[in-house]
């Protein structure tokens, strides 16, 4: 089996997305891969697939403990061995998964990073024929990022006991600094680095200046009102529950999310929003990580974040289903007094570091361990308003090898082990110019999230720039954009009119010509697509490949054509149906200009430089109306699949893009439901019965009801 053949028998696609073909076929020739790929881009499969090819284990080292379940669910779910071991798991279980990882039992194993802390551990891994060692959210392990996690950074280690077996690293944001640091402290050999486009053209950028929590609340009231679904984040815990009251209170169903929650009462929360039991989560930035919902409409930020790394990460998780999403940030400068105190809080100066050292000898017990809580350690030195200050200090002594913390079962507290108790405070081996260099970068990170809330250029470039993305192009939808239009409107020149003729008439010919116009039959996902020449099956499969208009377009990149088409509509050539499934279609205005009788102005979106023919398309959308009382049905039949399945997340079984493709095509046969995107051998075969009869019954209630005039 070659990875075009397991891509269609396990995950049921029949054509990878820009650039996971590649990435794979350099992890399939044994090299090391680096990955910097937006979120909704597809990771996930670049380190999947090929782990049904190698020979040996993947072992996938991910922080996302609450989501390993449900990355498990869904391998299995698709035929594929796979296992997790984290702090959920007993100690017995723990040893028979490493038993059956040696025998060869797993294809996939996913591993909290605190678990290769235990030598023990490490040593039965060692036992392990490891295939590939991805690293998920690598941007973890490199200090000069946005969300730095000790635990990651003894991963080089760990590397090179296991005797440095192939690594494939990923990560939705990173800057070149902090990808060069990933590299390095990974040990990465000679590797592929894979830097996919930063832009997200679906997502709409706005910083709204608030004078006080009344507005925030009134422009949250709005968010919520247009869009439904989205998340709210919030930079403190005190925050996410006020914030959270008050959306209850308008009668939203809401969760909230941060640290002060205890593990059950998180997981149970992530849960429901991951199932589609509630509309909005409010929450810190320990939420969102992972989370596999594509129809998330909003993001909103009820305070500014410390980076433009935390911010693009966190408002990335809109609109992962390809459609329009807005991202908009509530902007106050008083907030930024938050983010400075937590800047203090994570470069704690060498003098507190030394004493608290010096208390850890002093607690100390005879086995020459410390237990005991960050908020205990913080009121004995008298540093009562910030523990973070005393947590990043003991992170620092970890780190340095003066320490090493473990868990202490049942309970939120730290345990620390003293690896040299008799090191002299004014001795500590810590380098301090690191450590001021650190401060510094923080501090400016803060410093280009405020540029980027008042700047007045477009959002999505100055995010572009901030990330070395070499294609800088105004997004035209963003509050920047928006506002110049006005001066930007301009008449086409000549081959900007050819370009604008050709994509109308790619909209006619996939449209029922009637008189006097054109009904329109298809999103503009489909109609990109055949303008760029798809080879997906989807295409063949409806004769699309035999328009005139097919491959028209092959020379244009798809998240240009995405911004043409917005402008299209704006200047009232194109318009769409709207509602839940929107469909693109021709105005009088646009059959004229089509058939050059007519002239426009508009908003021209830039084009980056030509760069040959693509070989990958955006994304598919849902194109055709769906009887919603059909895709009701669905849901509750995939909902009874999820349970008897042992309360797998719903997603596990089918997402809602492929229900709404069952809806719309409504197969009569297993094999009919296995040509739909998403449907792979295995699941055709475990679930797609049950969708079938779910199909035929809605069919005889409807032909019921027509006869009996209801």
């Amino acid at each position: 089996m070659d990875s075009q053949q397991a891509l269609e028998h396990y995950f049921g696609f029949r054509e990878f997305r820009e650039p996971q073909s590649e990435i794979i076929t350099e992890i399939l020739a044994g090299r090391d891969v680096f990955v910097v790929m937006p979120t909704g881009g597809g990771k996930s499969l670049c380190y999947q697939l090929p782990a049904i090819l190698l020979d040996g284990v993947t072992i996938v080292v991910s922080p996302l403990v609450a989501l390993m379940k449900d990355q498990v669910d869904g391998l299995v779910a698709r035929g594929i061995s796979a296992a997790l071991i984290n702090s959920t798991i007993s100690g017995a279980e723990q040893q028979e998964r490493i038993r059956r990882m040696r025998k060869g039992q797993y294809r996939v194993v996913y591993i909290a990073p605190e678990r290769f802390r235990s030598h023990s551990f490490l040593e039965a891994i060692g036992q392990v024929t490891v295939a590939l060692f991805a690293v998920d959210e690598a941007h973890c392990i490199s200090q000069w990022g946005h969300d730095f996690r000790p635990d990651y950074f003894r991963l080089g280690k760990v590397l090179d006991e296991l005797g440095r077996p192939q690594i494939a690293a990923f990560t939705a944001t990173a800057t070149p600094e902090v990808r060069s640091d990933i590299v390095k402290r990974l040990g990465l050999q000679n590797p592929r680095v894979f830097v996919a486009g930063f832009a997200r053209p679906n997502l709409r950028f706005v910083v709204t200046e608030t004078e006080g929590e009344l507005q925030k609340y009134e422009r949250l009231r709005d968010l919520i009102r247009r869009h439904g679904t989205g998340i709210v984040y919030c930079a403190t815990r005190k925050r996410v529950d006020q914030v959270s009251d008050t959306v209850e209170s308008w009668g939203t169903k809401v969760i909230r999310y941060h640290g002060g929650i205890d593990d059950d009462a998180r997981g149970a929360a992530q849960e429901r929003f991951t199932h589609n039991d509630c509309d909005v989560a409010v929450a810190t930035n320990a939420f969102g990580m992972g989370i596999d919902r594509s129809d998330v409409r909003f993001v909103a930020h009820f305070d500014i974040p410390g980076s433009l790394e935390a911010y693009y990460q966190e408002a990335g998780r809109a609109g992962r289903d390809g459609e329009p999403a807005e991202c908009e940030l509530f902007f106050n400068y008083a907030d930024t007094r938050v983010q400075e105190f937590f800047i203090d809080g994570n470069n704690p100066p060498m003098e507190l570091i030394r004493s608290l050292y010096l208390l850890l000898r002093n607690l100390v017990n005879p086995d020459g361990e410390v237990i005991v809580s960050t908020r205990d350690l913080a009121a004995r030195l008298g540093r009562d308003n910030n523990d973070m200050a005393v947590h990043s200090a003991v992170t620092i002594l970890d780190r340095h090898g003066v320490i090493d913390r473990f868990d202490v079962p049942g309970k939120r507290i730290l345990g620390i082990k003293l690896l040299r108790p008799d090191l002299r405070p004014s001795a500590l081996p810590i380098d301090t110019r690191a450590l001021q260099e650190k401060e510094k970068r923080d501090r400016a990170k803060l410093k280009a999230m405020l540029a980027y809330a008042y700047g007045r250029e477009c959002r999505q470039k100055i995010i572009l720039r901030y990330f070395g993305d070499p294609e800088l192009v105004s997004c035209g939808a963003c509050d920047q954009c928006s506002s110049n239009r006005p001066q930007n409107l301009r008449a086409p020149s000549d081959s900007e009119l050819v370009l604008v003729r050709k994509v109308l008439s790619g909209v006619a010919r996939m449209s029922v010509r009637t008189e006097p116009g054109f009904v329109p039959r298809f999103g503009r996902g489909r109609v990109i697509q055949v303008l760029l020449g798809s080879q997906a099956k989807e295409i063949f499969d409806a004769r699309l490949d035999e328009l005139t208009t097919y491959g028209l377009l092959r020379d244009k990149r798809p998240n240009y054509l995405y911004e043409l088409f917005r402008e299209l509509e704006v200047a009232k050539l194109l318009y769409s149906t709207g509602g839940q499934y929107p469909m693109i279609g021709l105005t009088e205005l646009g059959v004229a200009v089509m058939q050059n009788r007519a002239s426009f102005s508009m908003v021209w979106p830039e084009e980056p430089q030509p760069r040959g023919i693509k070989k990958s398309v955006p994304p598919e959308v849902v194109d055709e109306p769906v009887d919603p009382e059909l895709f009701a049905a669905l849901r509750k039949t995939r909902a009874a699949l999820a349970e008897e399945q042992g309360g797998v997340p719903h997603y596990v079984i089918f997402p809602d893009e492929t229900l709404k493709a069952f809806a719309r095509i409504r197969p009569q046969s297993v094999d009919a439901a296995r040509r739909i995107r998403g449907v792979g051998d295995i699941k055709a075969e475990r679930y797609v019965p049950a969708f079938l009869d779910a199909i035929r019954e809605f069919g005889r209630e409807s032909e019921h009801r027509a006869h009996s005039g209801g």
